[in-house]
């Protein structure tokens, strides 16, 4: 076989098995249905499935508030759905309604947001920045940390490439996935090696896309994440560098001020988080039954996925942690770096983007790290 021939059967190998596992990064169920939003996504109300006869919740101030009429709409970007583990872990018994639903992309969650029709999103800092752009700043407020792992986060090199440091990417051709911590981590690694943006060729692309263009060659680098990175290094690509020490960890959890204003709905959340907290230790614990559990659900081998679990929390445990100061300064230095891209049209104060009337309850979840 030629090489050009094998390349481009291997990229879309690569590429089948992008789509596929990210494919796979939704929630299996058989009575999923469309989510409100009208996007690409799986919603399904979780509700009644721990039988709670309870209806009503304490807050951390000690006040109980009625929540049975409560039904928390939460929305997270493609991954992991955060309310798999909290019914994995027999969490799941809460005196309101659930509905999950997993959304194709940050920027997804953020337009559900803004058209409130859910009240509380995850994703990662990137998509508020963008979304603090529109005239109505977005709809939304940060509320707390969504802390995990940073692995998966990388710049590569494509197979047959000689490349193995960013300073010999000057004049190169470098992919990367616009609007997502790739870009920003692409522009620190630039800096840290005495190099702009304008010193490389920079190629927007989907994950999908750029994962398929650095196996044919089409791109000399490629900074993505997750599957993107994972399924072209299982084909041939080489590490780079690795964005693990550059991003904090400080994935996000984004609530609108209705929902945040509201008592009930904002009890209920309160209440959510720290289920979901406290269902990601028990995960950590009783990893095997998580990974024999979630696996399925997302078409994964067990032995891989829990392999890959175990790989993840040994860099960060996924925890809910409290806004703080150093999280406003790290979004506010990404901020920055995307305005000084020409990404963002306009500075960003982020403080404004934040709301720390969750900030108390959190502190007081137990501490696992």
């Amino acid at each position: 076989m030629k090489k050009s021939t094998y390349k481009k059967t291997a990229a879309w190998i690569v590429l089948l098995a992008v789509l596929l596992t990210g494919c796979a990064g939704k929630v299996a169920d058989q009575n999923t249905k469309t989510s409100e939003t009208g996007s690409a996504s799986e919603s399904k109300d979780t509700s009644g499935s721990g039988e709670s006869d309870n209806k009503t919740v304490t807050t951390k101030e000690g006040k109980t508030v009625d929540v049975s009429g409560v039904t928390l709409r939460i929305a997270a970007a493609s991954g992991t759905n955060g309310q798999t583990v909290i019914e994995a872990a027999g969490l799941d018994n809460t005196p309101y309604k659930v509905e999950f639903s997993i959304l194709q992309g940050g920027n997804k969650v953020m337009e559900a947001l803004a058209a409130d029709q859910i009240d509380l999103g995850a994703g990662s800092q990137i998509p508020p920045l963008a979304a603090s752009q529109a005239s109505n700043q977005g709809n939304f407020k940060i509320i707390a940390v969504r802390y995990g792992s940073t692995l998966n986060q990388e710049l590569i090199a494509a197979p047959d490439s000689e490349i193995t440091s960013v300073e010999e990417l000057k004049g190169k051709k470098v992919g990367y996935v616009k609007n997502t911590t790739a870009q920003y981590f692409l522009a620190k690694m630039l800096e840290s090696a005495g190099l702009g943006w304008d010193d490389i060729d920079a190629q927007a692309f989907t994950t999908s896309d750029g994962a398929t263009a650095i196996l044919t060659g089409d791109i000399d680098a490629w900074a993505s994440y997750d599957n993107s990175i994972r399924v072209p290094k299982q084909n041939g690509s080489k590490t780079i560098e690795s964005a693990q020490d550059i991003l904090s960890g400080n994935y996000l959890f984004y609530a609108t001020p209705a929902a945040i204003e509201d008592e009930a709905t904002h009890a209920a959340i309160e209440d959510w988080l720290n289920r979901w907290h406290e269902a990601h230790a028990w995960a950590r614990e009783n990893d095997e039954k998580w990974a024999e559990f979630y696996a399925p659900t997302v078409s994964q081998d067990v032995d891989e996925y829990l392999e890959q679990f175990r790989e993840q929390n040994g860099d960060k445990i996924y925890a809910c942690k409290p806004i703080t100061d150093e999280v406003i300064a790290d979004e506010q230095d990404i901020a920055d770096t995307l305005e000084g891209l020409g990404t963002l049209t306009s500075h960003v104060d982020v403080k404004e983007l934040f709301d720390d009337s969750f900030t108390e309850a959190v502190e007081g979840f137990t501490k696992y790290d």
